[in-house]
């Protein structure tokens, strides 16, 4: 009998943790979608009125300020202010660069091409990633060595002109961004992010530096056409 109880308690168990799951999924992607709706509507107003590129200092003291704001208010009213306020920021900085693609030759397309692109690699790994549930932990040292060297080697590039360096970085954290949309995705299938909101700001991370570095690239490959 005890043991049919223990059974019995771990199928409860497994329900409602598989119930948990489901919601914060279905809770990420709805957030996740308003969020890069409205991340896209101020990259347009900063395309329409010219915004000028921001000092990347500045941009990155913003962010970084903006993440710890969220990670200490995850469980409190101020997050999803603070979501949208960080997506806003960074949908805001990518103006300038969305308006200099849109300015060159077949602009459009090559903004289509790097929209299409981020859409179909998203939607494909993180369907694998949920519909096969599989632990992806094994991922986190790779992606964060792989991190911190494209960060030293955007510094290197910061002081060097080399249009190859450049282009190198922005595969790489193409590839870093595809290891870690499975990462996040994984992590939340498997219960170790439980909060909806953190889970939507690390996927939008992932996506925008898959979208930004897409354009890049294809931005760069358009203007040798």
């Amino acid at each position: 009998m005890s043991e049919e109880r223990v059974i019995a308690a771990t199928t409860t168990a497994t329900s409602e943790r598989g119930i948990e799951v489901s919601k914060v999924l279905r809770q990420t992607y709805l957030l996740l979608g308003m969020t890069l709706a409205f991340s896209a509507a101020m990259t347009a107003v900063a395309v329409s009125v010219g915004a000028q590129p921001i000092n990347w200092i500045v941009s990155l003291v913003v962010m970084i300020g903006l993440l710890f704001a969220l990670q200490a208010k995850r469980n409190s009213v101020m997050a999803l202010p603070l979501v949208f306020a960080f997506t806003g920021w960074m949908g805001w900085s990518l103006g300038p660069m969305v308006a200099m693609v849109l300015g060159s030759a077949g602009g459009s397309g090559i903004l289509f091409n790097a929209t299409a692109g981020t859409a179909i690699i998203f939607f494909a790994l993180s369907a694998y990633a949920v519909t096969t549930g599989r632990d992806f932990s094994f991922l986190r040292g790779f992606l964060m060595t792989g991190l911190i060297v494209c960060l030293l080697a955007m510094v290197a590039a910061f002081f060097m002109n080399m249009p190859a360096l450049h282009l190198a970085i922005s595969g790489a954290l193409i590839l870093l961004a595809s290891g870690f949309i499975l990462f996040d995705t994984s992590n939340i299938v498997n219960g170790g992010e439980t909060n909806y909101v953190m889970a939507t700001v690390s996927l939008y991370i992932n996506i925008y530096m898959l979208f930004s570095n897409l354009l890049a690239i294809m931005g760069v490959m358009g203007s040798d056409d």
